[in-house]
């Protein structure tokens, strides 16, 4: 675009002349507010902005859009303020172009944080407007149509970045046009050397070619005119970013992507699409199983098509795609065919129903991130989850009820769960698949149905995190689990402080708020529950704590030590862990041993490796077991016995005959008919485990059996 006046001209046919006339007055705005300024190739810095305008201007998107885009760079690179634009053009004008400016310096080689953290910004900001992103999307594309002029190595930042951000985001949004041309800028600055083979190898093959794909072209409408049925046949060019990912992808050559030949037919209605799609399948055979129905079920970004491959004569594939006009106009514009942003239309409902779609589903993609960007702890965090969001290959699955689910390809149960609502992950213990019982972890198929089973109880396993693939359920599971630990964290904490203020006869809630908020000061602490989360991981000791909180006449006389013992009740959380060495159980005497970062980690009374601490009351805790015990504990049995056919089978009936289960069972080394044998059995407590011991004394092949210490 190389004025004004040429823009002008251009929206002439479909903007109404008041609107026009407010693009113009946006555009002397800018080439003012620039003036002075230079592009690195030497033209005026106005030629940008003014580009960037005419792209979205060939989209035929509104005149806000087209104004915010002649703005985009004013508040970035002039004097101008956001105020001096919103009294200029308007609150919506300024936003999209206070949205884009934010996104200015999104460069993806910088510190790894920096960049992440602007990624979180043009979230925030596409969830304003999507239209931000439209403006920011047509200014990369200008910036790319014109990186000749910038030094090799920015070049190829800049390419790395589009390939990695900006190309997905416009695919996201069904902005295939966009799209491919980022795709294929970036890959020539990029990988120049392999641009220019790839570009040589399509010219060369595109003479080849001709006569093939004319008489494939005609056949193709011959039959159609013979059916009587309206189709616009034409060859698809492939580009070269598509062919180079294709040859890496799947270790094909140049000749294999290239012997495929690719055909588009656009028709009036959605029942001539299968109309034509039986015709075409009588002329050519199709290939088995390489037929996809994107009508019936679009892409995630709004795409609708017919996918079928057919067996063409002297052994070629032909592949065709088969759509109406305006899934034609939706597929090449995505959400930028919406309505909403196309000028001089002020009724939604002459949108088409591909359009809407494309539209709702950005809206939801956006809504998504959003969601995410909530959960996640950092923006590091965040920008891994939505990485693997930003292109998915879908697989398709059902509710119960029938509906369609999208899900990226590898997605399991689990992410299905998190794709109907956080609730529904967070509380699912099982599920079936097609109704049989299957394993969360199990990836999902096309076609299938899969019904989550919750309870109440449920809650995030930190396993999820080995197998999930959808950002939603990636973040919602470390969103749950941090929050979870931190308030088990608190709750010891606060029965760990409130065990060593009993030495002062006196309990938290006793402590004056100017002591404590002293104590706090000291610590570098903001609040009572960043203390307690602190003293609950073993971080801080809280007989220290309890010192520098007793009351001022307790310094010289403390009160009687004897004070009951912590009750632990054995559902205390991540932050209350059992001594493997030990192995205690309820029954047992028992006390705890706080470790850094792990909180309370309970030995027996007699264990070796806490003798050193024993006595040490800001390292242990004496404590007792809750009277409401109502889960089982691994104990470690060793046995001697009469080797013989079916032994563990033996010991395994009879540890089972009193209650308790066989974790595990190692049939050790053999002297003569001896061997010894490592049982691992969980028990309710020592009475439960008397009983397992008294049972399997009473077997004959049993010759000595013992509690591993």
């Amino acid at each position: 675009m190389s004025s004004i006046d040429e823009l002008s001209y251009q929206l002439n046919t479909y903007m109404d002349p008041s609107l026009i006339q407010q693009v113009r007055r946006s555009y002397f705005y800018a080439e003012q507010a620039h003036d002075g300024q230079k592009r690195k190739s030497g033209e005026p810095y106005v030629t940008h902005p003014l580009a960037a305008a005419g792209i979205l201007a060939e989209m035929r998107m509104d005149h806000q859009s087209l104004m915010a885009a002649m703005l985009h760079d004013v508040i970035e690179d002039t004097e101008i303020t956001y105020e001096g634009l919103e009294s200029q053009f308007g609150t919506v004008v300024a936003d999209i172009v206070d949205g884009v400016s934010k996104l200015t310096h999104l460069e993806f080689e910088t510190r790894a944080e920096a960049q992440a953290s602007n990624f979180q910004k043009m979230v925030l900001a596409m969830a304003e407007d999507i239209r931000v992103i439209l403006v920011k999307l047509a200014d990369r594309l200008h910036n790319m149509r014109t990186l000749g002029a910038m030094p090799p190595v920015k070049q190829r930042r800049i390419a790395r970045e589009t390939l990695d951000i900006y190309a997905p985001i416009a695919a996201r949004l069904g902005m295939r046009d966009l799209q491919v041309e980022l795709e294929d800028l970036a890959f020539q600055a990029y990988y120049p050397m392999r641009a220019r083979y790839i570009r040589r190898a399509v010219v060369k093959a595109r003479g080849q070619r001709k006569d093939v794909i004319s008489g494939i072209q005609q056949a193709i409408e011959q039959r159609l005119a013979q059916e009587g049925l309206s189709g616009q046949v034409t060859g698809r060019e492939k580009h070269l970013y598509s062919i180079y990912s294709k040859m890496k992808a799947q270790g094909k050559s140049f000749a294999e992507i290239m012997d495929v030949f690719a055909f588009r037919i656009v028709t009036d209605s959605v029942d001539d699409c299968y109309r034509i799609l039986g015709s075409v399948h009588n002329l050519y055979k199709p290939v088995l199983g390489r037929f996809k129905d994107y009508i019936a079920i679009p892409k995630a970004n709004g795409y609708q098509s017919l996918h079928t491959d057919l067996f063409g004569s002297h052994d070629i594939t032909i592949e065709v795609q088969i759509r109406t006009h305006e899934m034609d106009a939706v597929a090449s514009q995505g959400v930028a065919e919406h309505s909403m942003y196309k000028a001089n239309r002020t009724d939604s409902g002459n949108d088409s129903e591909s359009a809407q779609d494309s539209y709702h589903r950005a809206r939801k993609w956006v809504q998504g991130l959003l969601e995410m960007h909530k959960s996640a702890g950092n923006s590091m965090e965040f920008i891994d989850s939505v990485k693997s969001d930003l292109f998915p290959d879908e697989v398709y699955v059902f509710t119960p009820k029938g509906k369609i689910m999208e899900l990226p390809r590898g997605a399991t149960a689990v992410d299905f769960a998190y794709a109907v609502h956080t609730a529904v992950g967070n509380s699912c213990v099982s599920c079936r698949i097609n109704r049989r019982l299957a394993p969360l972890s199990q990836p999902l198929l096309n076609g299938q149905t899969v019904e989550i089973i919750t309870t109440k109880a449920a809650q995030p396993n930190m396993a999820w995190l080995n197998f999930v693939v959808t950002g939603k359920a990636r973040s919602a599971i470390r969103h749950y689990l941090k929050n979870q630990q931190r308030h088990e964290s608190v709750a010891l904490g606060t029965r760990l402080l409130n065990q060593f203020l009993g030495n002062y006869n006196i309990t938290l809630a006793d402590v004056s708020q100017a002591k404590l908020e002293h104590v706090l000061s000291q610590a570098g602490l903001k609040t009572l529950d960043d203390l307690l989360e602190d003293i609950g991981q073993g971080n801080r000791m809280a007989y220290v704590v309890a010192r520098q909180l007793r009351p001022d006449e307790s310094e010289l006389a403390e009160a009687d030590h004897s004070n009951s013992p912590l009750a632990i009740k054995g559902t205390e959380g991540t932050m209350l862990h059992y001594a493997k060495c030990c192995r205690p159980i309820p029954g047992d005497l028992i006390v705890g041993h706080i470790s850094a970062g792990r909180g309370l980690v309970v030995h027996q009374v007699d264990c070796r490796n806490i003798d050193y601490l024993r006595d040490d009351p800001e390292k242990c805790v004496y404590l007792e077991w809750s009277s409401t015990q109502d889960q089982e504990f691994p104990v470690d049995l060793h046995c001697e016995v009469q080797s013989h056919r079916g032994i563990i089978a033996e010991l395994a009936s009879a540890v089972a005959s009193v209650g308790a289960d066989v974790l595990s069972i190692d049939l050790g080394r053999h002297e003569g008919e001896l061997a010894q044998v490592k049982m691992e059995v969980s028990v309710k407590d020592r009475v439960h485990l008397a009983r397992v011991l008294k049972k399997l004394r009473h077997l004959k092949t049993v010759s000595r059996i013992s509690r591993s210490e």
